[in-house]
């Protein structure tokens, strides 16, 4: 494939992250609006998924935080990940941002003049540089590319921490359900989807979290996953804090290798209502 083809590739499908649900994301606001006895928060789940299909049509953002690029990428049997092919994937991400667009978020200079914001920001969105890109190997023999636009919010309200597992995982589910009422309660603008990276540390479990996001489907629930849903739900939260039983559309659970300790290291995402905004293409 050509330089120019993977730029053209990669930027639609940043694109598409950033103004489109997936069909699973969909069937699972559909469901939720069924099931959901609240009139107001009934109202709230059906504004949301028509507002959605809004942005997919007009390939518009979902939300005014329009997020910032993570990347992952699979590299399969028989391919490579070269440097010219990172630099078309981050040069796709750039011409993605303008045409998406996404919100001018950059901060200009460097150093501590990033961390005080002292000197602006930057008015072209294609400034605001991607997070630093994830790599997993795959047994298919393809090359593909995840682009994931991830709001401040979540961030905001996430947390990687170490649980004490007492040499029982009903302890590290009881202490994520725990985090997760509280995140919700505080951020706004639910129903979220949780990400939940468990590693052996932190770095390990952030790109657990991010790998979940990117294989977790809403159709297909492990039944620890079902747990946390309904132990979130339960708090009773629901759409945008009005209340209702649908707090959480569902969760998202990546499990890594664990090591000989008493503690895991656990990474939550408490993803928005618009989140995981994700989507992938081969190269």
């Amino acid at each position: 494939m050509t330089d120019s083809a993977v730029v053209e590739k990669i930027a639609d499908c940043l694109v598409e992250s950033g103004s489109t649900f997936r069909d699973d994301r969909k069937r699972a606001y559909r469901r939720a609006i069924n099931n959901e006895s609240d009139e107001n928060a009934r109202w709230v789940l059906e504004t949301i998924l028509t507002n959605s299909i809004a942005a997919e049509e007009a390939r518009s953002p979902l939300c005014d935080d329009t997020g910032i690029p993570h990347v992952m990428v699979d590299v399969g049997t028989g391919r490579e990940l070269t440097a010219d092919l990172l630099d078309s994937i981050e040069r796709g991400v750039a011409e993605g941002l303008r045409r998406l667009p996404g919100r001018p978020m950059a901060v200009i200079g460097e150093g501590e003049d990033r961390i005080g914001q002292v000197l602006g920001m930057s008015d072209d969105p294609a400034d605001l540089e991607p997070a630093p890109i994830a790599v997993r190997r795959i047994t298919e023999p393809v090359l593909r590319v995840h682009v994931l636009m991830l709001g401040g919010g979540p961030a905001i309200r996430g947390r990687s921490y170490r649980i004490f597992h007492r040499h029982d995982s009903k302890n590290v589910e009881d202490e994520i359900v725990r985090w997760a009422k509280d995140a919700c309660a505080q951020l706004g603008c639910t129903p979220c989807t949780l990400a939940i990276g468990i590693g052996r540390s932190h770095y390990e479990s952030g790109n657990l979290m991010l790998q979940a996001m990117v294989d977790g489907t809403l159709d297909e629930q492990t039944p620890l996953e079902k747990r946390i849903t309904d132990g979130v739900n339960a708090s009773g939260v629901g759409p945008i804090g009005m209340g209702g039983s649908t707090t959480l559309l569902g969760s998202f659970v990546k499990i890594g290798p664990a090591r000989a300790s008493g503690v895991r290291i656990v990474c939550m995402r408490p993803c928005c209502c618009f989140e995981p905004r994700v989507a992938s293409v081969e190269v």
